[in-house]
């Protein structure tokens, strides 16, 4: 089997399979990643240590903080105490609630850090955009004003945190000025005599 056809059948296994935890599994919250496909993590009961991730997975599946797992435990290891079977996402975590499945003390958290962040903020976005609508009706703006407010605030957009942001600003008077003539040469066609 080919790397893409298994990447292939374990993504559609983990997106498309819904696992309830045996009575010796459970659920658990990653709370990092030391290296070496290893995660430390934390039971319902704020118990925690490490848990490993099966070949099957490395490479083809990532688990990030915040992430619920459900593991099996490993009973000759000292630091490592568990090996991941199932990485849950919402859809996981709202079937788990459904039948019962869920431990209470992950109940308040788990939407917020389990890989809804950019749906949380586009909702988050909506409310704004929301209030500066009544705002401006309070006011008695126009619809067309409103639009144009709207349309200008990019706050909804995505933001890459992994690269560095410049503000890049254009002045026609210094542009003109810097421009190179037609006529002069980029360098020199010679090399020089050493």
């Amino acid at each position: 089997m080919s790397k893409a056809t298994k990447r292939k059948y374990v993504v559609r296994e983990v997106m498309e399979e819904y696992v309830v935890p045996s009575e010796q599994q459970q659920v658990v919250r990653v709370l990092g990643s030391p290296g070496n496909n290893l995660h430390e993590v934390e039971t319902a009961l704020a118990q925690r240590f490490l848990v490993s991730m099966p070949p099957k997975y490395r490479k083809n599946i990532w688990i990030k903080r915040g992430d619920y797992l459900i593991v099996d435990p490993i009973e000759e290891g000292d630091k490592v105490k568990g090996e991941i079977v199932f990485i849950l996402y919402k859809e996981h975590i709202k079937h788990l609630k459904h039948t019962g499945a869920w431990p209470e003390a992950f109940a308040d958290g788990d939407c917020a850090s389990n890989r809804d962040s950019v749906a949380v903020s586009v909702s988050h976005n909506k409310t704004k955009s929301q209030m500066n609508h009544e705002n401006a009706e309070d006011n008695g703006n126009d619809e067309e004003e409103e639009e144009e407010e709207e349309n200008d605030d990019d706050s909804d957009l995505f933001v890459n945190t992994n690269r560095k942001n410049f503000e890049y600003t254009i002045s026609d008077s210094e542009s003109s000025d810097e421009m190179p003539d037609e006529n002069a040469k980029c360098g020199s066609e010679e090399e020089p005599e050493q």
